[in-house]
């Protein structure tokens, strides 16, 4: 019997239990806690102890390309799903809402790790880009290691000052 079938889980099936505005806040707020939980697990990832350990696998792309989205040792792999696996027995999310967050999160560092922008170079630099994590965001993590260490979101790095300085939003 599975964690689910015990009620041991916070997934739901029946919109009605939270109704409908909460299958998008719940869906902003862990998009939100996840980019949280890896901008500091990235960063610590990125210690020479544990990144030889534990990430250097993934940034063996220096030019990055789709399939490094996908690169990653076992241990860091348990310890990214550890995020995703606390949540479903702490915060109530419907079945949608967390398939949805895998889909962004599968979708969004495939995209990201194209190596190249998806947007015209006209519209990279207006306020949807300074605020969310892109292709050319991430590239200059993988070539430079010590800075841009988020998921989706780059306030992080604005606020803990790990944003490349020559990085134009």
């Amino acid at each position: 019997m599975s964690s689910y079938d015990l009620g041991i889980t916070r997934i739901y099936t029946k919109t009605s239990q939270y109704g409908l505005w909460y299958l998008v806040v719940s869906f902003i707020l862990v998009l939100l806690l996840q980019d949280t939980y890896f901008y500091f697990i990235h960063r610590l990832l990125h210690r020479p102890k544990l990144f030889k350990w534990l990430h250097r696998g993934h940034h063996r792309s220096v030019e990055p390309t789709p399939w490094t989205s996908f690169a990653f040792d076992p241990p860091e792999a348990i310890i990214q799903a550890i995020f995703l696996l606390v949540t479903v027995f702490v915060i109530p999310l419907h079945y949608i809402t967390f398939l949805g967050i895998l889909m962004t999160m599968t979708l969004w560092s495939i995209i990201n790790h194209l190596g190249f922008e998806l947007l015209p170079c006209s519209s990279r630099y207006n306020w949807l880009t300074k605020w969310f994590i892109g292709a050319k965001h991430h590239l200059i993590h993988h070539q430079k290691y010590n800075t841009h260490y988020g998921l989706y979101f780059t306030f992080w790095d604005e606020l803990l000052h790990t944003q490349d300085s020559n990085y134009q939003k």
